[in-house]
């Protein structure tokens, strides 16, 4: 009897965690700590909820010693043993097998473009301009990033697709050419996105003068249905034909958009946007956030990817707006510049954010439509960023 309890008391996570030395217990710590924090600013500050809890949960069950719910190092090796992930893995090795194998981030982008109203790109084709002007950031961090030093080319391009705002697109990218800084480069990403609202307007003000932001666009033409039908099927082969890498991103985004523009498929696309759409998201949050264990994440290069996820951000927003007040000017003064903060690929948050600044200066002015277009562009040109990023390496 006394040694079934010594067994017990010896296998619990505590017993582990007092086992494994004071350093490795103090890292395990602060994971713990680092997962509390991203559990408060999901449910209390509502910082992107229906990704950041499920990362943080992800997090929490992959440092609990003894849980043995995720082994990174299976997924690492040149050519994965699928047979011995069945026969050994836990619950959450399952899961993330939908991130090793593209799965989630496709299927994601086919709920986003079932989600998104792509109108305002068609009636305004010019914003493709912003949405491409808006990963300037992708390029420059990607560029830092190699010049650190720190990392191999195909590290420095997972870091600089933060820069795409875009969090699937980010996880495609770094699984397929860094896994080991998945957990980083996620939390950095979906995190910076949440930040939009604080990151983005003291920028925006910055690059713009108030005349400029005052600007009063003209409406939108309408756009027919023969052209929202038309337009992803052209996108898909326009985007496959020049940037195959990209294909699977950008195909299943214009797919999602069909069925809810066709006018044939709509419980098909319902079924998309809703049970489809969260039950990945699910899946996904906890897959990534099991990444982010004590030895993987704690370490140096960990704060070096937020530092560079920061400029790769914020250089984007200065692109897209750089590339507004371009077109603004050429254009005669008929585009306000702030709808080029739009140009990342979060949507539709910093679509709103142009609008909610716009409106600062002028409570008449609504900008948000023209601020779609960018919006929706940014997420075709980090889609077609990572394909070229993926093609490099």
């Amino acid at each position: 009897m006394i040694e079934s309890i010594e067994n017990f008391l010896q296998s619990t996570g505590i017993a582990r965690l007092i086992d494994g030395g004071w350093l490795p217990s103090l890292q395990v710590l602060v994971m713990l700590v680092i997962a509390g924090v991203l559990v408060y600013l999901a449910i209390v500050k509502g910082f992107e909820p229906l990704l950041l809890l499920p990362i943080a949960v992800g997090m929490l069950l992959t440092n609990i010693p003894g849980g043995g719910m995720f082994h990174l190092d299976l997924f690492l090796q040149p050519e994965v043993d699928y047979l011995e992930v069945f026969r050994s893995g836990g619950l959450l090795d399952m899961l993330y097998l939908g991130v090793k194998l593209g799965i989630y981030p496709c299927l994601i982008f086919i709920g986003i473009g079932a989600m998104t109203d792509f109108t305002p790109l068609i009636s305004n084709p010019k914003s493709l301009l912003i949405g491409a002007g808006a990963q300037l950031g992708v390029f420059v961090a990607f560029a830092g990033a190699l010049m650190s030093g720190q990392f191999t080319g195909a590290e420095a391009a997972s870091i600089g697709i933060i820069g795409g705002a875009d969090g699937p697109t980010a996880i495609l990218v770094t699984k397929t050419l860094a896994p080991d800084l998945l957990g980083a480069i996620a939390i950095a990403a979906y995190s910076y996105m949440a930040l939009i609202p604080l990151i983005q307007p003291p920028l925006m003000k910055l690059l713009t003068t108030k005349k400029e932001r005052c600007i009063r666009m003209t409406e939108l033409r309408r756009v027919s249905k023969v052209e929202k039908v038309v337009f992803p099927l052209v996108v898909t082969a326009v985007v496959g034909l020049i940037v195959p890498d990209a294909l699977a991103l950008v195909g299943c985004l214009m797919f999602g958009n069909l069925l809810n523009v066709c006018g044939v498929t709509e419980r098909l696309s319902k079924t998309v946007q809703n049970g489809l759409m969260n039950a990945v998201t699910v899946f996904l949050g906890i897959s990534v956030g099991a990444t982010a264990s004590a030895e993987n994440f704690l370490r140096g290069e960990t704060l070096l990817i937020i530092a560079l996820g920061l400029v790769a951000f914020c250089i984007s927003t200065v692109g897209g707006l750089l590339t507004a007040k371009v077109m603004c000017k050429l254009t005669g003064g008929k585009i306000n510049p702030l709808i080029g903060s739009a140009g990342v690929s979060a949507v539709p948050m910093a679509a709103r954010v142009s609008q909610k600044l716009g409106q600062q200066e002028d409570p008449g002015n609504f900008l948000l439509m023209h601020a779609m277009g960018p919006n929706v562009a940014g997420v075709i040109g980090s889609a077609v960023a990572a394909g070229v990023l993926l093609a490099f390496y």
